[in-house]
């Protein structure tokens, strides 16, 4: 690829992410040459944090290390969010991690190499060999040595009942997933923990997920027209107080963050029927099982928390052929989420009938607050397959649907039709 002129870097402060900045590679790596640019991107975040944690604001990045922003420097018992986090910590929940994957064991391996490495005292690790076509990641997992490391075979084939398998084998309060083709922070559980008390009533937390290359036109194109970037602010949604001021809430569940970095409290979870093995990645609804189930969450009365400090980097689609796959993927996995919500959920028919227009025009018309960004100076082609995958959604999900139910029925019976 040669060598890069721009730098992505993510800018951290307390561990807590305050912003991404894009450096001048050819300037050099001296961290003096680029602190300028830094604090002008992201010093009213860092100010801001140090307000919440009783500190004083400053007016240079110099000042950080100065202890120009202690109140009182001879008395100081350390910033309020680290001992928050130490406090976390001390009582820290035992959290069962699940990584469904599919004949992707070079992927996976990376995916465990980071998820070994994570400072939290106390978890586990199950990986879900989605319908293997050979024995690769079996004989991978099992030659991983590592005792929190477990592996299970599931084959019915989809990401939905891949998670289910690890949902019903999770030993934790706490369920956390991911993808995996995303690598975690060393601090991406502790970070979940500290989401899931900073509240009441949390039944699920996702995070931020940052792109871990951007070497390809696709790769670039994905991130400068949506990615899976949130934010890097904490969001807390529920149904009731902490509603958005947005008229399609909770059906535009997309706000809520993404699939492969979620997790929920594993009672809620499976209280709630786990997920719709209709949809999701590997089915013929392609994608939208996040979706629903953060939808699920939110109207079953509780809370849904965004949490930036959980980090996972994601390798996005490297050629514009998988890119375009992606995005039609997408507007299928849209559709069949709200297919699949009404379906379990009769209740938000009414809702949904009510809605409808405007949803509609959100999500298909270009000059809506959804997609003004989103589609400028997109390729029409893509924006055309989404729309087009948004549409046939729904359809996809009930033929999805019967498919599904039709495995079942055959797995229940066996070979020839014996019980």
């Amino acid at each position: 690829m040669g060598t890069p002129t721009k730098i992505v870097a993510l800018i951290r402060f307390h561990t807590h992410p305050m912003g991404v900045v894009v450096l001048d590679a050819t300037r050099g790596p001296e961290w003096s040459t680029h602190a300028p640019q830094v604090w002008a991107e992201v010093g009213d975040a860092v100010n801001s944090h140090l307000e919440s944690d009783g500190l004083r604001r400053v007016s240079d990045v110099n000042a950080l290390s100065s202890g120009a922003c202690l109140q009182n420097p001879s008395e100081s018992k350390g910033p309020r969010c680290l001992r928050r986090r130490d406090e976390v910590l001390e009582r820290a929940p035992f959290i069962t991690v699940v990584v469904a994957t599919h004949d992707r064991p070079e992927s996976a391996r990376a995916c465990l190499d980071a998820l070994t490495s994570m400072v939290y005292p106390g978890f586990e690790i199950v990986v879900v060999d989605n319908d293997p076509s050979d024995e690769r990641t079996a004989r991978m997992v099992m030659s991983y040595q590592d005792a929190r490391v477990r592996y299970l075979r599931e084959d019915q084939r989809g990401l939905a009942s891949a998670h289910n398998c690890g949902l019903a084998a999770a030993r934790g309060p706490i369920v956390a997933f991911v993808d995996d083709d995303v690598v975690v922070d060393a601090h991406w559980l502790t970070a979940i923990a500290e989401a899931f008390t900073s509240t009441d009533g949390v039944g699920c937390v996702t995070g931020l997920i940052l792109p871990a290359q951007l070497e390809t036109p696709a790769q670039l194109l994905l991130e400068q027209h949506g990615g899976f970037d949130k934010g890097f602010e904490m969001r807390c949604f529920d149904d009731d107080r902490m509603r958005p001021a947005d008229r399609l809430f909770p059906f535009t569940a997309g706000q809520f963050g993404s699939g492969a970095n979620m997790a929920f409290d594993t009672a809620i979870l499976r209280a709630l029927g786990g997920f719709d093995p209709a949809i999701g990645a590997g089915t013929f609804a392609r994608g939208g099982d996040d979706l629903a189930s953060f939808f699920r969450v939110v109207t079953a009365g509780h809370r849904l928390v965004y949490q930036p400090a959980a980090v996972v980097w994601h390798r996005h689609h490297r050629d514009m052929p998988a890119l375009c796959n992606q995005a039609y993927g997408y507007g299928v996995g849209l559709g069949a989420f709200v297919a699949s919500s009404v379906t379990r959920n009769p209740r938000t028919i009414l809702t949904l009938l009510r809605r409808l227009p405007r949803g509609l025009g959100y999500a298909l018309r270009s000059s809506s607050t959804r997609n003004r960004d989103r589609y400028t100076d997109l390729p029409a082609e893509i924006a055309t397959l989404e729309r087009r995958g948004l549409l046939f959604g729904p359809i996809a999900y009930l033929v999805s649907r019967w498919r599904t139910r039709h495995f079942s029925s055959l797995q229940s019976y066996g070979p020839g039709g014996t019980p």
